[in-house]
């Protein structure tokens, strides 16, 4: 399934479903939030923020958010919410593809936050490419807190088989992740840790990686 399948899709199913994942924020949102206070971090910028549960968590809890999805639909249900919430002045969007180059200067972010999006519909090659720019777009010292289901989980190996590493169930379309692969993306970053957890139905399996930009 291509990039631009997965797009329109996506598009889709937040149209259908504005409250898809509710407004309750991911466990691995509130670990974050507790990590990068502790290391001072004022703004976060998150990759793949959907429809903005994370996103809008991080700006009620006092940081500044940038939220970038490929889905317009998405962040327009998350600037709805911003705007009922009173916090509009802590949160901007973009719509944007990160199989291109991000959309911000060198060494501009302080923390970097993503949820299931690196292993969205992305080739390896792609994935490397995204772990290259969101070093490039932090600080020395910023943070990169991101998600992904593994190799141990129910559905890897299940389903459309797209090769790579990348599965299909009901439409969606997921890129199991390997620990060989976590560990070239941690290549000249200090990688802080490697928490397995479970979420959702079956349950999904998934690792939270924590790793620091040299």
């Amino acid at each position: 399934m291509s990039g631009e399948a997965q797009q329109a899709h996506w598009q889709s199913v937040y149209q259908d479903y504005p409250h898809m994942y509710g407004e309750t924020p991911s466990e691995p949102a509130r670990y974050a939030a507790g990590l990068f206070r502790a290391r001072g971090v004022r703004a976060v910028l998150e990759l793949g923020a959907g429809q903005g549960r994370d996103a809008l968590f991080f700006a009620r809890t006092g940081f500044a958010v940038h939220a970038i999805d490929f889905s317009a639909a998405g962040l327009e249900q998350l600037a709805r919410t911003a705007d009922r919430d009173g916090i509009t002045d802590s949160v901007t969007t973009a719509v944007h593809d990160v199989r291109n180059p991000l959309p911000l200067p060198d060494e501009s972010q302080d923390a970097v936050f993503a949820h299931m999006l690196f292993c969205m519909t992305l080739s390896t090659r792609d994935i490397h490419a995204l772990a290259g720019e969101i070093k490039r777009v932090l600080r020395p010292g910023g943070s990169l807190v991101y998600t992904v289901r593994h190799t141990g989980d129910a559905h890897y190996g299940a389903g459309i088989d797209h090769g790579d590493d990348i599965y299909e169930h009901g439409g969606f379309a997921v890129h199991f992740f390997g620990r060989a692969l976590v560990d070239e993306l941690a290549a000249g970053w200090r990688l802080d840790e490697i928490h397995a957890f479970e979420e959702g139905e079956l349950p999904r399996r998934l690792w939270r990686i924590t790793q620091t930009r040299l």
